[in-house]
């Protein structure tokens, strides 16, 4: 299966979800690829950190260009499943990626601002089905306040239930410490050791990990 994480709105959590979710899916003992193609290489970046310890090696490539498409579609075969980092902007990648994924997952900061962008997203992905009938969308929402008098994520809920053929996930991913801290060791938040450990950040992982892969 290829699982795309991407949007063409930056800061979203796009890497950060992309290589928690590897990282965990690799633990449960599927052999999986991370594909970073997003020029700013910060999952790349990831990888080869991760590389440079004793934490278990995840297979990790970059690609770019209109010849994403093809290329993913013949890695799929060579692997269990491959989740693709695509970058923050309507680029080529994202496009050619959109035509071979199976499942995407667009994250999405809880703020009006960010909802208004999502016009562009949607045509993408209209453009896509037309090619791609399998590709399968999801909202999730990424980088939410952990202050519970914050109310934007159910002013976004109730925003995002009017687009009928987009579905949200029921998984939040909140703006927590572990999200930055695990990343500099090249490593999972559900790999995190105490005190630096978040069972709270595991648990927000874990059940969006079910909802993708069990769901």
């Amino acid at each position: 299966m290829i699982i795309l994480i991407g949007s063409e709105k930056g800061g979203t959590g796009k890497t950060t979800l992309t290589t928690n979710l590897a990282t965990y899916h690799s633990n449960q003992g599927r052999d999986v690829l991370l594909v970073d193609t997003d020029k700013q290489g910060s999952a790349s970046a990831w990888a080869a950190t991760r590389d440079a310890t004793d934490c278990k090696r995840i297979s990790s490539i970059q690609k770019f260009g209109k010849s994403l498409t093809s290329e993913l579609k013949a890695l799929e075969t060579k692997y269990d499943d491959i989740i693709v980092d695509a970058g923050g902007r309507d680029s080529v990648e994202l496009r050619a990626a959109l035509l071979a994924a199976d499942k995407l997952y667009i994250p999405l900061i809880p703020s009006q601002i960010d909802v208004w962008t999502l016009g562009v997203m949607k045509t993408l992905i209209e453009e896509s089905q037309l090619f791609n009938q399998s590709l399968k969308p999801h909202f999730v929402i990424s980088r939410a306040s952990t202050n519970p008098a914050v109310t934007e994520v159910d002013e976004v809920k109730e925003t995002l239930s009017e687009i009928d053929d987009i579905p949200l996930c029921q998984t939040i991913i909140r703006e927590r410490i572990a999200y930055r801290k695990a990343p500099k060791n090249g490593m999972g938040v559900t790999e995190l050791r105490p005190p630096e450990r978040d069972p709270k950040a595991n648990a927000e992982l874990k059940s969006l990990y079910a909802e993708i892969f069990n769901g």
